[in-house]
Protein backbone atom coordinates (compact mmCIF):
# COMPACT_ATOMS: atom_id res chain seq x y z
CA UNK A 1 0.00 0.00 0.00
CA UNK A 2 1.55 3.29 -1.11
CA UNK A 3 1.07 6.52 0.84
CA UNK A 4 -0.58 7.04 4.21
CA UNK A 5 -3.59 4.80 4.86
CA UNK A 6 -7.06 6.29 5.16
CA UNK A 7 -7.76 3.91 8.05
CA UNK A 8 -5.25 2.68 10.60
CA UNK A 9 -6.17 0.53 13.61
CA UNK A 10 -3.31 -0.56 15.91
CA UNK A 11 -3.24 -2.68 19.07
CA UNK A 12 -7.03 -2.69 19.39
CA UNK A 13 -8.33 -4.83 22.26
CA UNK A 14 -11.81 -5.36 23.68
CA UNK A 15 -13.18 -7.56 26.47
CA UNK A 16 -16.75 -8.30 27.51
CA UNK A 17 -16.62 -9.40 31.12
CA UNK A 18 -14.19 -12.31 31.24
CA UNK A 19 -14.29 -12.90 27.48
CA UNK A 20 -11.46 -11.33 25.47
CA UNK A 21 -13.09 -10.57 22.09
CA UNK A 22 -10.10 -8.75 20.53
CA UNK A 23 -6.43 -8.82 21.42
CA UNK A 24 -4.04 -6.31 19.84
CA UNK A 25 -5.70 -6.28 16.41
CA UNK A 26 -4.34 -4.16 13.57
CA UNK A 27 -5.81 -3.20 10.19
CA UNK A 28 -4.88 -0.66 7.52
CA UNK A 29 -6.79 0.35 4.39
CA UNK A 30 -6.02 3.01 1.77
CA UNK A 31 -8.30 5.40 -0.08
CA UNK A 32 -9.87 3.70 -3.09
CA UNK A 33 -9.18 0.22 -1.70
CA UNK A 34 -11.52 -2.68 -1.04
CA UNK A 35 -10.12 -4.44 2.03
CA UNK A 36 -11.51 -7.86 2.96
CA UNK A 37 -11.84 -8.70 6.66
CA UNK A 38 -12.32 -12.45 7.02
CA UNK A 39 -12.45 -15.01 9.80
CA UNK A 40 -14.67 -17.60 11.44
CA UNK A 41 -17.83 -16.73 13.35
CA UNK A 42 -16.84 -15.23 16.68
CA UNK A 43 -13.35 -14.25 15.44
CA UNK A 44 -14.04 -10.60 16.32
CA UNK A 45 -14.78 -9.06 12.91
CA UNK A 46 -18.10 -7.44 13.83
CA UNK A 47 -16.73 -6.25 17.20
CA UNK A 48 -13.82 -4.55 15.46
CA UNK A 49 -16.11 -2.83 12.99
CA UNK A 50 -18.51 -1.71 15.72
CA UNK A 51 -15.62 0.22 17.23
CA UNK A 52 -14.92 1.78 13.86
CA UNK A 53 -18.59 2.79 13.54
CA UNK A 54 -18.73 4.25 17.06
CA UNK A 55 -21.08 1.63 18.49
CA UNK A 56 -18.33 0.35 20.83
CA UNK A 57 -15.16 1.81 22.29
CA UNK A 58 -11.87 -0.12 22.44
CA UNK A 59 -10.32 -0.92 25.83
CA UNK A 60 -6.84 -0.45 24.36
CA UNK A 61 -5.26 0.64 21.08
CA UNK A 62 -5.71 3.54 18.71
CA UNK A 63 -7.51 4.38 15.49
CA UNK A 64 -6.64 6.99 12.86
CA UNK A 65 -8.69 8.32 9.97
CA UNK A 66 -6.86 10.19 7.20
CA UNK A 67 -3.89 10.63 9.53
CA UNK A 68 -5.89 12.18 12.38
CA UNK A 69 -6.83 10.55 15.69
CA UNK A 70 -10.22 8.88 15.50
CA UNK A 71 -12.25 7.96 18.59
CA UNK A 72 -15.95 8.51 17.83
CA UNK A 73 -18.27 8.98 20.78
CA UNK A 74 -21.08 7.25 18.90
CA UNK A 75 -22.42 6.36 15.45
CA UNK A 76 -23.55 9.95 14.79
CA UNK A 77 -19.99 11.26 15.13
CA UNK A 78 -18.69 8.40 12.98
CA UNK A 79 -21.17 9.28 10.23
CA UNK A 80 -20.13 12.93 10.50
CA UNK A 81 -16.51 11.82 9.93
CA UNK A 82 -17.58 9.96 6.78
CA UNK A 83 -17.82 6.40 8.16
CA UNK A 84 -20.90 4.32 7.33
CA UNK A 85 -21.67 0.73 8.26
CA UNK A 86 -23.95 -1.88 6.77
CA UNK A 87 -24.56 -4.40 9.53
CA UNK A 88 -25.09 -8.12 8.91
CA UNK A 89 -28.29 -7.97 10.98
CA UNK A 90 -30.48 -5.32 9.37
CA UNK A 91 -31.27 -2.21 11.42
CA UNK A 92 -34.37 -1.01 9.60
CA UNK A 93 -37.68 0.27 10.97
CA UNK A 94 -40.29 -1.93 9.25
CA UNK A 95 -43.18 0.51 9.75
CA UNK A 96 -41.39 3.33 7.92
CA UNK A 97 -40.94 3.82 4.19
CA UNK A 98 -37.74 3.13 2.28
CA UNK A 99 -36.96 6.86 2.09
CA UNK A 100 -37.65 7.38 5.80
CA UNK A 101 -35.29 4.51 6.67
CA UNK A 102 -32.53 5.73 4.36
CA UNK A 103 -32.56 9.21 5.92
CA UNK A 104 -33.50 8.27 9.49
CA UNK A 105 -31.65 10.58 11.89
CA UNK A 106 -30.37 12.92 9.16
CA UNK A 107 -33.54 14.00 7.40
CA UNK A 108 -33.20 16.95 4.99
CA UNK A 109 -35.53 19.85 5.80
CA UNK A 110 -37.09 22.85 4.15
CA UNK A 111 -37.65 25.15 7.06
CA UNK A 112 -39.49 23.17 9.74
CA UNK A 113 -40.77 20.51 7.33
CA UNK A 114 -39.12 17.39 6.02
CA UNK A 115 -37.93 17.70 2.43
CA UNK A 116 -39.57 14.48 1.24
CA UNK A 117 -38.86 15.28 -2.40
CA UNK A 118 -35.12 15.41 -1.64
CA UNK A 119 -35.41 12.14 0.31
CA UNK A 120 -37.14 10.38 -2.57
CA UNK A 121 -34.58 11.73 -5.04
CA UNK A 122 -31.69 10.54 -2.87
CA UNK A 123 -33.19 7.04 -2.69
CA UNK A 124 -33.73 6.97 -6.44
CA UNK A 125 -30.07 7.89 -7.04
CA UNK A 126 -28.86 5.19 -4.65
CA UNK A 127 -31.13 2.56 -6.21
CA UNK A 128 -30.00 3.57 -9.69
CA UNK A 129 -26.43 2.94 -8.54
CA UNK A 130 -27.60 -0.54 -7.50
CA UNK A 131 -29.63 -0.96 -10.71
CA UNK A 132 -32.76 -1.68 -8.64
CA UNK A 133 -35.19 1.11 -9.51
CA UNK A 134 -38.06 -1.29 -8.68
CA UNK A 135 -37.54 -0.59 -4.95
CA UNK A 136 -39.79 2.46 -4.56
CA UNK A 137 -38.88 5.25 -2.08
CA UNK A 138 -42.45 5.32 -0.71
CA UNK A 139 -42.74 1.55 -0.20
CA UNK A 140 -43.09 0.40 3.40
CA UNK A 141 -40.09 -1.70 4.48
CA UNK A 142 -42.39 -4.25 6.13
CA UNK A 143 -43.80 -5.01 2.66
CA UNK A 144 -40.38 -5.85 1.19
CA UNK A 145 -38.65 -9.20 1.04
CA UNK A 146 -35.36 -9.88 2.88
CA UNK A 147 -33.28 -9.28 -0.25
CA UNK A 148 -34.93 -5.94 -0.93
CA UNK A 149 -34.47 -4.93 2.70
CA UNK A 150 -30.76 -5.68 2.37
CA UNK A 151 -30.63 -3.29 -0.60
CA UNK A 152 -32.32 -0.57 1.49
CA UNK A 153 -29.55 -0.98 4.07
CA UNK A 154 -26.96 -0.58 1.31
CA UNK A 155 -28.80 2.44 -0.11
CA UNK A 156 -28.72 4.12 3.30
CA UNK A 157 -24.94 3.95 3.33
CA UNK A 158 -24.64 5.09 -0.30
CA UNK A 159 -26.96 8.04 0.25
CA UNK A 160 -24.77 9.22 3.12
CA UNK A 161 -21.83 9.74 0.72
CA UNK A 162 -19.43 7.98 3.09
CA UNK A 163 -15.68 8.01 2.46
CA UNK A 164 -15.19 4.79 4.45
CA UNK A 165 -17.88 2.16 4.00
CA UNK A 166 -18.02 -1.05 6.03
CA UNK A 167 -20.05 -3.89 4.53
CA UNK A 168 -20.74 -6.77 6.93
CA UNK A 169 -22.02 -9.75 4.90
CA UNK A 170 -23.90 -7.45 2.46
CA UNK A 171 -24.81 -10.26 0.04
CA UNK A 172 -26.21 -12.75 2.57
CA UNK A 173 -29.80 -12.16 1.39
CA UNK A 174 -29.11 -11.17 -2.22
CA UNK A 175 -29.67 -13.16 -5.37
CA UNK A 176 -26.76 -13.57 -7.78
CA UNK A 177 -27.87 -10.75 -10.10
CA UNK A 178 -28.17 -8.33 -7.16
CA UNK A 179 -24.69 -9.34 -6.00
CA UNK A 180 -23.36 -8.37 -9.42
CA UNK A 181 -25.09 -5.00 -9.23
CA UNK A 182 -23.72 -4.41 -5.73
CA UNK A 183 -20.19 -5.21 -6.88
CA UNK A 184 -20.57 -2.81 -9.80
CA UNK A 185 -21.58 -0.10 -7.31
CA UNK A 186 -18.59 -0.94 -5.08
CA UNK A 187 -16.24 -0.58 -8.06
CA UNK A 188 -17.73 2.83 -8.87
CA UNK A 189 -17.24 3.92 -5.25
CA UNK A 190 -13.68 2.62 -5.32
CA UNK A 191 -12.99 4.67 -8.48
CA UNK A 192 -14.24 7.73 -6.60
CA UNK A 193 -11.70 7.12 -3.82
CA UNK A 194 -14.06 5.55 -1.27
CA UNK A 195 -12.50 2.96 1.05
CA UNK A 196 -14.54 -0.22 1.53
CA UNK A 197 -13.97 -2.73 4.32
CA UNK A 198 -15.70 -5.87 3.11
CA UNK A 199 -16.63 -8.71 5.49
CA UNK A 200 -17.73 -11.96 3.86
CA UNK A 201 -17.64 -15.72 4.32
CA UNK A 202 -17.82 -16.20 0.54
CA UNK A 203 -14.20 -16.49 -0.54
CA UNK A 204 -15.11 -16.20 -4.22
CA UNK A 205 -16.58 -12.76 -3.42
CA UNK A 206 -13.39 -11.76 -1.60
CA UNK A 207 -11.33 -12.83 -4.60
CA UNK A 208 -13.60 -10.96 -7.02
CA UNK A 209 -13.96 -7.63 -5.24
CA UNK A 210 -11.10 -7.14 -2.73
CA UNK A 211 -7.56 -5.81 -3.18
CA UNK A 212 -6.06 -6.80 0.18
CA UNK A 213 -7.17 -8.84 3.17
CA UNK A 214 -6.79 -9.22 6.93
CA UNK A 215 -7.64 -12.49 8.71
CA UNK A 216 -8.81 -12.62 12.33
CA UNK A 217 -8.82 -15.79 14.40
CA UNK A 218 -9.85 -15.95 18.06
CA UNK A 219 -9.66 -12.16 18.34
CA UNK A 220 -6.16 -11.78 16.90
CA UNK A 221 -4.72 -10.76 13.52
CA UNK A 222 -3.17 -13.89 12.05
CA UNK A 223 -2.62 -13.00 8.39
CA UNK A 224 -2.72 -10.10 5.94
CA UNK A 225 -1.65 -9.44 2.39
CA UNK A 226 -2.63 -9.08 -1.26
CA UNK A 227 -5.65 -11.13 -2.31
CA UNK A 228 -4.03 -11.93 -5.67
CA UNK A 229 -1.02 -13.46 -3.90
CA UNK A 230 -2.91 -16.06 -1.83
CA UNK A 231 -5.07 -19.07 -2.58
CA UNK A 232 -8.42 -20.04 -1.07
CA UNK A 233 -6.59 -22.81 0.79
CA UNK A 234 -4.24 -20.21 2.32
CA UNK A 235 -7.18 -18.11 3.51
CA UNK A 236 -9.07 -21.09 4.92
CA UNK A 237 -5.96 -22.36 6.72
CA UNK A 238 -5.47 -18.93 8.31
CA UNK A 239 -9.15 -18.65 9.27
CA UNK A 240 -9.66 -22.08 10.85
CA UNK A 241 -6.09 -22.85 11.91
CA UNK A 242 -6.07 -26.17 10.06
CA UNK A 243 -6.53 -27.73 6.66
CA UNK A 244 -10.16 -28.03 5.55
CA UNK A 245 -10.41 -31.49 4.04
CA UNK A 246 -13.66 -31.01 2.12
CA UNK A 247 -15.73 -27.96 1.31
CA UNK A 248 -18.83 -30.12 0.77
CA UNK A 249 -18.43 -33.30 2.83
CA UNK A 250 -20.76 -36.10 1.77
CA UNK A 251 -22.26 -38.58 4.24
CA UNK A 252 -23.54 -41.72 2.46
CA UNK A 253 -27.33 -41.84 2.49
CA UNK A 254 -30.08 -43.40 0.42
CA UNK A 255 -33.54 -42.09 -0.44
CA UNK A 256 -36.44 -44.24 0.74
CA UNK A 257 -40.20 -43.98 0.59
CA UNK A 258 -42.00 -40.66 0.01
CA UNK A 259 -42.76 -38.73 3.20
CA UNK A 260 -44.09 -35.42 1.79
CA UNK A 261 -45.97 -34.86 -1.46
CA UNK A 262 -47.17 -31.57 -2.93
CA UNK A 263 -49.72 -31.48 -5.75
CA UNK A 264 -50.26 -28.25 -7.72
CA UNK A 265 -49.74 -26.26 -4.54
CA UNK A 266 -50.65 -22.57 -4.79
CA UNK A 267 -50.29 -20.21 -1.87
CA UNK A 268 -51.39 -16.79 -0.82
CA UNK A 269 -48.09 -15.22 0.06
CA UNK A 270 -49.52 -11.86 1.06
CA UNK A 271 -48.27 -8.42 0.13
CA UNK A 272 -45.80 -9.61 -2.51
CA UNK A 273 -48.44 -11.53 -4.45
CA UNK A 274 -49.90 -15.01 -4.43
CA UNK A 275 -46.86 -17.28 -4.20
CA UNK A 276 -46.17 -20.07 -4.89
CA UNK A 277 -48.37 -20.50 -7.97
CA UNK A 278 -47.80 -24.13 -8.98
CA UNK A 279 -45.60 -26.59 -7.09
CA UNK A 280 -45.62 -30.37 -7.34
CA UNK A 281 -42.89 -32.49 -5.78
CA UNK A 282 -42.29 -35.70 -3.89
CA UNK A 283 -39.78 -35.64 -1.02
CA UNK A 284 -38.47 -38.96 0.23
CA UNK A 285 -36.98 -40.09 3.53
CA UNK A 286 -33.21 -39.87 3.48
CA UNK A 287 -33.21 -37.31 0.65
CA UNK A 288 -31.77 -33.80 0.39
CA UNK A 289 -33.92 -31.90 -2.12
CA UNK A 290 -32.70 -28.45 -3.16
CA UNK A 291 -34.72 -25.53 -4.49
CA UNK A 292 -32.91 -22.83 -6.47
CA UNK A 293 -34.32 -19.55 -7.76
CA UNK A 294 -34.06 -15.79 -7.53
CA UNK A 295 -35.08 -13.74 -4.51
CA UNK A 296 -38.83 -13.17 -4.81
CA UNK A 297 -39.46 -16.33 -6.85
CA UNK A 298 -41.60 -17.80 -4.08
CA UNK A 299 -39.19 -20.23 -2.43
CA UNK A 300 -39.60 -18.88 1.10
CA UNK A 301 -43.38 -18.68 0.65
CA UNK A 302 -43.39 -22.34 -0.40
CA UNK A 303 -41.68 -23.48 2.80
CA UNK A 304 -43.97 -21.31 4.90
CA UNK A 305 -47.06 -22.73 3.16
CA UNK A 306 -45.86 -26.31 3.69
CA UNK A 307 -45.25 -25.56 7.38
CA UNK A 308 -48.70 -24.02 7.71
CA UNK A 309 -47.55 -20.46 8.35
CA UNK A 310 -49.01 -19.04 5.12
CA UNK A 311 -52.45 -19.96 3.72
CA UNK A 312 -52.86 -22.34 0.79
CA UNK A 313 -55.11 -21.20 -2.03
CA UNK A 314 -55.34 -24.51 -3.87
CA UNK A 315 -53.62 -27.84 -4.28
CA UNK A 316 -52.59 -30.19 -1.51
CA UNK A 317 -49.89 -31.06 1.00
CA UNK A 318 -49.82 -34.77 1.84
CA UNK A 319 -47.81 -36.38 4.63
CA UNK A 320 -47.29 -39.98 3.63
CA UNK A 321 -47.19 -41.81 6.94
CA UNK A 322 -49.11 -42.36 10.17
CA UNK A 323 -48.68 -40.70 12.57
CA UNK A 324 -47.80 -37.64 10.44
CA UNK A 325 -44.16 -36.55 10.75
CA UNK A 326 -43.14 -33.37 12.52
CA UNK A 327 -42.09 -30.57 10.17
CA UNK A 328 -39.36 -28.23 11.36
CA UNK A 329 -38.72 -24.85 9.66
CA UNK A 330 -35.48 -22.91 9.69
CA UNK A 331 -36.52 -19.37 8.76
CA UNK A 332 -34.48 -17.22 6.38
CA UNK A 333 -35.08 -14.27 8.74
CA UNK A 334 -33.59 -15.53 11.99
CA UNK A 335 -33.74 -12.13 13.66
CA UNK A 336 -37.49 -11.60 13.21
CA UNK A 337 -38.79 -15.17 13.04
CA UNK A 338 -36.17 -17.77 13.86
CA UNK A 339 -34.96 -16.72 17.29
CA UNK A 340 -35.96 -14.86 20.44
CA UNK A 341 -32.76 -12.83 20.74
CA UNK A 342 -33.52 -11.55 24.24
CA UNK A 343 -33.79 -15.10 25.62
CA UNK A 344 -30.96 -17.45 26.51
CA UNK A 345 -29.36 -19.96 24.17
CA UNK A 346 -30.90 -22.73 26.29
CA UNK A 347 -34.41 -21.31 25.92
CA UNK A 348 -34.06 -20.82 22.17
CA UNK A 349 -32.92 -24.39 21.64
CA UNK A 350 -35.32 -26.18 23.97
CA UNK A 351 -38.55 -24.21 24.51
CA UNK A 352 -40.28 -25.73 21.46
CA UNK A 353 -39.91 -29.23 23.01
CA UNK A 354 -39.74 -29.17 26.79
CA UNK A 355 -41.38 -32.55 27.45
CA UNK A 356 -38.15 -34.58 27.87
CA UNK A 357 -36.70 -31.86 30.12
CA UNK A 358 -39.49 -31.74 32.70
CA UNK A 359 -39.99 -33.61 35.97
CA UNK A 360 -43.47 -33.70 37.52
CA UNK A 361 -44.46 -30.76 35.36
CA UNK A 362 -41.44 -28.58 36.27
CA UNK A 363 -38.59 -27.68 33.98
CA UNK A 364 -35.37 -29.44 34.99
CA UNK A 365 -32.78 -26.70 34.47
CA UNK A 366 -29.90 -29.16 34.72
CA UNK A 367 -31.39 -31.31 31.97
CA UNK A 368 -32.01 -28.19 29.86
CA UNK A 369 -28.40 -27.08 30.31
CA UNK A 370 -27.08 -30.55 29.44
CA UNK A 371 -29.21 -30.68 26.28
CA UNK A 372 -28.03 -27.20 25.28
CA UNK A 373 -24.36 -28.02 25.82
CA UNK A 374 -24.76 -31.23 23.79
CA UNK A 375 -26.28 -29.37 20.83
CA UNK A 376 -23.68 -26.60 21.10
CA UNK A 377 -20.89 -29.17 20.91
CA UNK A 378 -22.53 -30.94 17.95
CA UNK A 379 -22.77 -27.73 15.96
CA UNK A 380 -19.66 -25.95 17.25
CA UNK A 381 -21.65 -23.06 18.77
CA UNK A 382 -19.34 -20.69 20.63
CA UNK A 383 -21.06 -19.82 23.92
CA UNK A 384 -19.81 -18.91 27.40
CA UNK A 385 -22.76 -20.68 29.06
CA UNK A 386 -26.18 -22.12 28.24
CA UNK A 387 -27.73 -19.04 29.82
CA UNK A 388 -25.89 -16.57 27.57
CA UNK A 389 -28.26 -14.22 25.76
CA UNK A 390 -28.69 -15.33 22.15
CA UNK A 391 -28.57 -11.76 20.86
CA UNK A 392 -24.99 -11.45 22.19
CA UNK A 393 -23.75 -14.17 19.81
CA UNK A 394 -22.27 -13.55 16.38
CA UNK A 395 -24.65 -13.89 13.45
CA UNK A 396 -23.24 -17.26 12.41
CA UNK A 397 -23.54 -18.66 15.92
CA UNK A 398 -27.14 -17.44 16.06
CA UNK A 399 -27.79 -19.40 12.86
CA UNK A 400 -26.40 -22.52 14.51
CA UNK A 401 -28.69 -22.00 17.49
CA UNK A 402 -31.67 -21.94 15.12
CA UNK A 403 -30.44 -25.21 13.59
CA UNK A 404 -29.92 -26.71 17.04
CA UNK A 405 -33.58 -26.05 17.82
CA UNK A 406 -34.63 -28.26 14.91
CA UNK A 407 -32.34 -31.02 16.14
CA UNK A 408 -33.85 -30.79 19.61
CA UNK A 409 -37.37 -30.91 18.15
CA UNK A 410 -36.44 -34.19 16.38
CA UNK A 411 -38.33 -33.09 13.28
CA UNK A 412 -38.52 -35.73 10.54
CA UNK A 413 -38.96 -33.25 7.67
CA UNK A 414 -36.53 -30.31 7.77
CA UNK A 415 -37.49 -27.20 5.80
CA UNK A 416 -34.24 -25.23 5.59
CA UNK A 417 -34.36 -21.68 4.20
CA UNK A 418 -30.81 -20.42 3.54
CA UNK A 419 -29.32 -22.71 6.24
CA UNK A 420 -25.76 -21.33 6.06
CA UNK A 421 -26.56 -17.63 5.87
CA UNK A 422 -23.81 -15.69 7.65
CA UNK A 423 -21.86 -18.85 8.54
CA UNK A 424 -18.09 -19.12 8.03
CA UNK A 425 -16.50 -21.60 5.65
CA UNK A 426 -15.40 -24.05 8.34
CA UNK A 427 -18.80 -24.06 10.02
CA UNK A 428 -20.52 -24.46 6.66
CA UNK A 429 -18.69 -27.73 6.14
CA UNK A 430 -19.85 -28.86 9.59
CA UNK A 431 -23.46 -27.98 8.73
CA UNK A 432 -23.25 -29.80 5.40
CA UNK A 433 -21.96 -32.88 7.21
CA UNK A 434 -24.79 -32.57 9.74
CA UNK A 435 -27.38 -32.36 6.94
CA UNK A 436 -25.90 -35.49 5.39
CA UNK A 437 -25.94 -37.27 8.76
CA UNK A 438 -29.61 -36.38 9.23
CA UNK A 439 -30.42 -37.74 5.77
CA UNK A 440 -28.52 -40.93 6.60
CA UNK A 441 -30.72 -41.26 9.70
CA UNK A 442 -33.83 -41.15 7.49
CA UNK A 443 -34.70 -37.47 7.83
CA UNK A 444 -36.01 -35.67 4.75
CA UNK A 445 -34.52 -32.27 3.89
CA UNK A 446 -36.12 -29.62 1.67
CA UNK A 447 -33.48 -26.93 1.28
CA UNK A 448 -33.71 -23.44 -0.24
CA UNK A 449 -30.46 -21.66 -1.06
CA UNK A 450 -29.34 -18.75 -3.23
CA UNK A 451 -25.76 -20.09 -3.16
CA UNK A 452 -25.61 -22.37 -6.17
CA UNK A 453 -22.35 -24.21 -5.31
CA UNK A 454 -23.99 -25.19 -2.02
CA UNK A 455 -26.98 -26.77 -3.74
CA UNK A 456 -24.78 -28.60 -6.23
CA UNK A 457 -22.43 -29.84 -3.52
CA UNK A 458 -25.00 -30.97 -0.94
CA UNK A 459 -28.27 -31.95 -2.61
CA UNK A 460 -29.38 -35.19 -4.25
CA UNK A 461 -31.99 -33.58 -6.49
CA UNK A 462 -32.58 -29.93 -7.42
CA UNK A 463 -35.54 -28.08 -8.90
CA UNK A 464 -35.69 -24.41 -9.86
CA UNK A 465 -38.50 -22.01 -8.96
CA UNK A 466 -39.32 -19.20 -11.39
CA UNK A 467 -42.10 -16.71 -10.58
CA UNK A 468 -43.85 -19.12 -8.27
CA UNK A 469 -43.69 -22.17 -10.54
CA UNK A 470 -41.39 -25.08 -9.66
CA UNK A 471 -39.70 -26.80 -12.57
CA UNK A 472 -38.95 -30.49 -12.87
CA UNK A 473 -36.51 -31.99 -10.38
CA UNK A 474 -33.28 -33.46 -11.74
CA UNK A 475 -30.33 -35.18 -10.12
CA UNK A 476 -27.82 -32.63 -8.87
CA UNK A 477 -25.17 -34.12 -11.19
CA UNK A 478 -27.32 -33.09 -14.18
CA UNK A 479 -27.19 -29.40 -13.24
CA UNK A 480 -24.44 -26.77 -13.43
CA UNK A 481 -24.30 -23.25 -12.02
CA UNK A 482 -24.97 -21.92 -15.51
CA UNK A 483 -28.00 -24.13 -16.13
CA UNK A 484 -29.45 -23.36 -12.68
CA UNK A 485 -29.05 -19.63 -13.28
CA UNK A 486 -30.61 -19.88 -16.73
CA UNK A 487 -33.63 -21.73 -15.34
CA UNK A 488 -33.93 -19.23 -12.48
CA UNK A 489 -33.85 -16.17 -14.74
CA UNK A 490 -35.77 -17.46 -17.73
CA UNK A 491 -37.90 -20.26 -16.37
CA UNK A 492 -36.29 -22.67 -18.85
CA UNK A 493 -34.56 -26.00 -18.48
CA UNK A 494 -30.98 -26.02 -19.70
Amino acid sequence: MSGAPRLRMRGVSKAFGGVQALRGVGLEAAAGEVHALVGENGAGKSTLMKMLSGALRPDEGEMQLDGAAYAPSGPAEARARGVAMIYQELTLAPHLTVAENVYLGREPRRGLLLDRAAMREGVRRAMELLARVDVRPDARVADLGPGQRQLVEVARALAGRAQLLVMDEPTSSLARDDVGRLFAAVRRLKAEGVTVVYISHFLEEVREIADRYTVLRDGETVARGEVSACSDADLIRAMVGRELEEAYPRVPHRAGDPILELQELAGRGGLRGDLPRSVSLSLRRGEIFGIAGLVGAGRTELLRAVRGLDPIRSGSVRLCCVPPPLLGLLSEDRKQEGLALSLSVADNITLSRLGPLTRWGWLDRRAQTAATVQRAQELGIKITSAQQTTGALSGGNQQKVALARLLHEEAEVLLLDEPTRGVDVGSKAEIYRLIGTLAAAGKAVLMVSSYLPELLGVCDRIAVMHRGVLGAARNASEWSEESLLKAATRGEAA
